[in-house]
Formats: structure tokens, sequence, C-alpha cells
């Protein structure tokens, strides 16, 4: 399972002080099944634990997920900004979704040098 991260998940994470092990560990969950919503179009919604605290009171992140295959973090959001995503916002992450779940490798290590996706390592 490869795990990646897009530059403007990127952001979001490094301002959250969100570690790839808790990303790591979002991955794993939803391996076991352990999925917080599955929003459709291979795109579901994770909860992510803030430092010193417990997911339920931490952030939402939206991941392109295929099991066993890859998966990129979109976007994130704190339980305290908002609660869900609008409909387009919805329409646009499974656009997104779509458009890096179907990127080959050669695709992915030039997005990974042009800045546009960092891998998760655990």
């Amino acid at each position: 399972m490869k795990i990646f991260k897009t530059k403007l998940f990127s952001r979001f994470a490094k301002k959250e002080q969100i570690s790839d092990f808790a990303l790591c560990e979002a991955i794993e969950r939803a391996e076991r099944g352990l999925i917080d919503a599955d929003l459709g179009g291979h795109v579901i919604k994770q909860r992510v634990s803030r430092e010193g605290q417990g997911r339920s009171k931490g952030h939402r992140v939206i991941v392109a997920f295929i099991s066993k295959k890859r998966s990129f973090f979109l976007h994130g959001f704190s339980k305290n900004d908002k609660g869900n995503l609008s409909e387009d916002e919805l329409e646009m992450m499974k656009r997104l979704a779509f458009h890096w779940l179907h990127f080959d490798e050669k695709k992915i290590h030039i997005a990974i040098k042009e800045g546009e996706l960092t891998e998760v390592i655990k």
C-alpha cells in the first residue's frame, strides 16, 4: 500500500501538526474495514487525532482510497470548523480522487518531483 499527501493536504497537516504516523494509522483502520464514512467514488472520511487528544475531538480527513493499492490524503478540516463537506466540496473530492487514483507510477513520480505529492512514510 502506497500512501500519499497532496500539496494542499501537506500544508494542512503541517499547520495542525498531524504526523505521518497518525495518517498511517487512519489508513490501517480503513484497511481493516474501520471507515468512519464512505462518501462514494473511492472517497472516505477518517478521523485523525489531535496532538494529545483523541480522534473524536480531532480532525477529519478526506482520502482517495483503494484497499491494498493506494491512498491519497486530499483534504482536512477540524471538527470545530465544520461538520461535513458541502455537496460541491464532495463532488470536487470525488473528481480529485479519480484524478489521483488513475495516475500510473511514472505520473506519480513526476508529481512527487514537482512537489504536488509527498509519500507518507511510516
